[in-house]
């Protein structure tokens, strides 16, 4: 799918943990979302260090609006046991700029290949379920300049517009300049609408596009 064409899509509103025991071996599931493939390694590093008694910590991370960058480790665990079925539960849950770390520390107990393959997987389903998942969008920059007396009627109006984010406001000695966010189909109706709130004395000045996160997702599964 080229990059053009996409509008949106589902990462991590932040860090996320949860934990299950298959036949006593632990299973720790961190999450956390990043935007590079060195900021990813960093968190599987940090985690790393933070439980170095542990036997194996598989890995799996997905980059980028379209799930472009994707990687697994299975770090000891027999080949495909691991890193591959937590790849496997991110893709379907459909969610990028994630990694995933699953700590195993060994319960005295061979699971086999399809217990690992169970096991790695539900880690992972369950830090996705402990997860609050966010909604990233393209939408295109824009600064609305507004004199002093129109600034928090045009800022009121605009937060509570559909596809219209407020992102910041400066107070000049000109006047007032917010920075807004704007889904790319309510591009060509802001100018109108500041217009029509300022009898035509706003100008909007569109920049670059830029990805915000908006509203949850209603299912992830």
């Amino acid at each position: 799918m080229p990059l053009s064409s996409l509008r949106s899509y589902v990462t991590l509103a932040g860090r996320s943990s949860a934990e299950i025991e298959v036949r006593r071996s632990r299973f720790v599931c961190d999450l956390e979302r990043v935007e590079t493939e060195e900021a990813a390694r960093d968190v599987i590093e940090a985690v790393r260090a933070g439980s170095r008694e542990a036997r194996h910590h598989c890995t799996a991370f997905i980059l980028g609006p379209d799930g472009g960058v994707q990687r697994s480790n299975d770090d000891g665990e027999p080949s495909g046991t691991a890193g591959a079925p937590m790849l496997e539960v991110l893709r379907g849950r459909g969610v990028s700029d994630v990694v995933a770390v699953v700590t195993r520390w060994f319960g005295g107990v061979l699971l086999g290949t399809g217990g690992l393959i169970r096991a790695y997987g539900d880690a992972v389903g369950a830090g996705l379920d402990a997860a609050r998942l966010v909604v990233r969008e393209l939408r295109l920059g824009v600064t609305v300049d507004v004199g002093h007396a129109d600034g928090p009627r045009v800022e009121h109006a605009l937060r509570g517009r559909s596809g219209v984010s407020v992102t910041g406001v400066d107070y000049l000695t000109t006047g007032v300049r917010l920075h807004v966010a704007v889904a790319l189909d309510e591009v060509d109706d802001l100018a109108g609408f500041v217009a029509s709130l300022t009898s035509g004395t706003a100008r909007a000045t569109t920049g670059p596009t830029t990805w915000i996160d908006t509203t949850p997702p209603q299912h992830t599964r």
